[in-house]
């Protein structure tokens, strides 16, 4: 094959899985005052290569919901998938796998987050929709600021 015939690029999702899952609900007091929780929400996304060809995104969230100054639970979900990505340039890797992938991915940690919630007898939790573009585009021009002012 001339380089003129070169692969086409692929990007494909493979599969898509919980890859860790938790809930807590450390006291049954919190069931017997009136709901006004207070959130604490942490979200993070990593990226590993399988093989040539395969990485496995993962995208992770853990939830605490406080309520009068206990915690009522406790939510830890980390949602994966497999995506084959092959003859793709590399300057497009990162924005791959840091924006596009968990783009694919929140839907489904979403899902779970309030499966898990509403199935400890809470109040349904919808997690507001990310946009993981702007998200990485800025955290693109953080590092950019950052490397600039380590050279100055």
């Amino acid at each position: 094959m001339s380089e003129e015939q070169q692969a086409q690029p692929q990007l494909a999702l493979e599969r898509i899985y919980t890859k860790d899952i938790s809930f807590e609900v450390p006291g049954a007091q919190v069931f017997t005052k009136q709901w006004q929780p207070e959130l604490n929400i942490n979200l993070s996304s990593s990226a590993e290569k399988i093989d040539p060809t395969h990485f496995e995104v993962a995208l992770k969230v853990v939830v605490q919901a406080n309520n009068e100054g206990d915690t009522a639970f406790i939510v830890d979900v980390t949602q994966a998938g497999i995506f084959l990505i092959d003859s793709v340039e590399e300057e497009r890797l990162p924005y791959i796998l840091g924006a596009y992938c968990p783009n694919i991915l929140f839907p489904f940690l979403r899902e779970a987050v309030n499966d898990l919630v509403t199935k400890g007898s809470f109040p349904q939790l919808l997690l507001t929709p990310i946009n993981f573009d702007a998200e990485f585009e800025a955290n693109m021009q953080r590092a950019q600021a950052t490397a600039v002012e380590g050279q100055a």
